[in-house]
């Protein structure tokens, strides 16, 4: 479709103002292109999943198995849209699960935008990022596009081809929400991984008496003092959580895994206890393991099984079909994670997290061009995006492997990241539009040699620890 000629795309909505929506306002404001540009923020400020709340309003039971959109359902709108209303009481819970100790997890030369640097690194505190992120818009001049405390509540297709937005503003001064409608010829969704926490079924976890808990809520390990803990799952929170633990929480402190992580060696770390996954839970307190052993003395629970995606502002009886596929985990009808094929006036930005910042600026840079009409190769034809995404959920069934997760060790990043570039190609000979940006030797060494977890046993003979310091180890890789 040509956007420039046919169907201009001149005002845009984007959906968030996490480092997602950061990087795609500054690129959308480089092409010099679009009249009307906004980002809708739910929260006070920018940041995203990276703005800490440090005392989480208690989140609802533990609903394991449940699917996003029951447990994050969207307000209900007036149906005249008055201008101001009481504050729902059906508010959602929008705290982020940022602890105190979180680092991030990436270097910082592979994470943060081409265009500057963290701070410090190469794994920074949680306040960095964020604060990294609040002064982006400002660098890039769109900060005055920022709409804050404004939740999208409704999100519909329009005759046109464009979108309907209901829109609530919540005033914290005068504890009231306005409600209200805006139009956009396009909509970039930038809502983040982060908000729905997934907690698989387990017969008995509904009425288990002891405290049960997301790692969403936990911040410190001081409330834990003295306690016994199990934690389930053993990904970089529950390896984080579970170190923490040890300095405080009664000795082991037990970590359910369903298999090793790639920083696991062949025996526990010192005060740790691996136990395999829950079979059972009991109204005794008693949990059985699936290789028939049980504990009867743990005082607290703490699931660290990541989140769920959702879009609870999505109408999908209006819109003609679900946003989001949550047998198969991914974006129906979408191509190369970023375009949405039905729906060629709404993309989004940040669905897979290699390199998260850094990906998404390739993402954003390409949609900018693209809704421009000044990208450098045409778009595939719906027949051959169909067949990429159907291609690739067949491959991902059998392997196992999440949709949107895209690997780095087999060369499958450089070849995502390769197509946007391609695809995006160069701005005007006048300056219009955000170059994408190279993956440079030096962010490729920093991927594959900075480590903030030792990899034991993951090695083939190929690495060793030139240095340890208290976080991290740089690693060389021979021959």
């Amino acid at each position: 479709m040509d956007f420039k000629n046919k169907n201009p795309i001149k005002s845009v909505a984007i959906i968030g103002a996490g480092a997602a929506g950061a990087v795609t306002a500054a690129a959308f404001e480089a092409e010099k292109y679009y009249e009307n540009i906004r980002v809708f923020e739910r929260r006070e400020t920018p940041g995203g999943t990276w703005i800490y709340d440090s005392s989480p309003s208690p989140q609802p039971p533990l609903q394991p198995g449940a699917l996003a959109p029951e447990i994050d359902p969207p307000l209900t709108p007036p149906d005249n849209l008055p201008q101001t209303t009481p504050p729902n009481k059906q508010y959602r819970y929008f705290e982020t699960p940022i602890y105190n100790s979180l680092t991030t997890n990436v270097p910082d030369i592979a994470m943060s935008f081409s265009d500057s640097r963290f701070s410090y690194g190469p794994f920074a505190p949680h306040h960095i990022p964020r604060q990294y992120i609040e002064t982006y818009f400002s660098t890039h001049k769109t900060d005055p596009y920022l709409i804050l405390n404004t939740t999208l509540e409704l999100l519909t297709k329009t005759s046109s081809g464009g979108w309907k937005l209901t829109l609530r503003t919540h005033s914290p001064l005068l504890q009231t929400d306005k409600w209200y409608t805006q139009t956009f010829d396009a909509v970039i969704l930038a809502t983040g991984h982060y908000s729905i926490p997934f907690i698989p079924f387990v017969p008995g976890l509904s009425t288990f008496p002891r405290h049960t808990q997301h790692s969403k809520t936990y911040r410190s390990p001081i409330p834990y003092k003295s306690k016994r803990v199990l934690i389930i799952g053993n990904s970089a929170s529950g390896h984080d959580i579970s170190q923490e633990l040890v300095s405080t929480a009664l000795l082991p402190v037990y970590v359910s895994r369903r298999s090793p992580s790639r920083w696991d060696g062949d025996s526990p770390p010192k005060g740790i206890e691996w136990k395999p996954t829950v079979k059972e839970y009991f109204s005794s307190g008693r949990i059985v393991f699936s290789d028939d052993t049980y504990l009867d003395d743990i005082d607290h629970v703490i699931y660290c099984t990541g989140y769920q995606v959702s879009f609870p502002f999505w109408d999908s009886s209006k819109n003609g079909k679900e946003l989001w596929d949550y047998k198969t985990g991914r974006l129906t009808g979408n191509y190369q994670h970023t375009f949405l094929g039905d729906f060629p006036t709404l993309a989004a930005v940040g669905m897979p997290r290699v390199l998260t910042f850094r990906s998404f600026e390739y993402q954003a840079v390409a949609l900018a061009r693209y809704w421009a009409g000044r990208n450098a190769v045409p778009l595939p034809g719906v027949k051959e995006q169909e067949k990429w995404e159907l291609s690739r959920a067949e491959e991902r069934r059998r392997e196992r492997r999440n949709f949107h997760d895209i690997a780095w060790d087999d060369g499958e990043t450089e070849e995502w990241l390769g197509w946007l570039f391609r695809f995006a190609g160069l701005g005007t000979l006048r300056g219009e539009g955000r170059i994408p940006p190279v993956l440079s030797e030096e962010v490729i060494w920093a991927v594959e040699n900075l480590k903030k977890y030792p990899e034991p046993g993951n090695d083939n003979g190929k690495e060793e620890s030139l240095e340890e310091e208290e976080d991290w180890v740089v690693v060389e890789r021979k021959g």
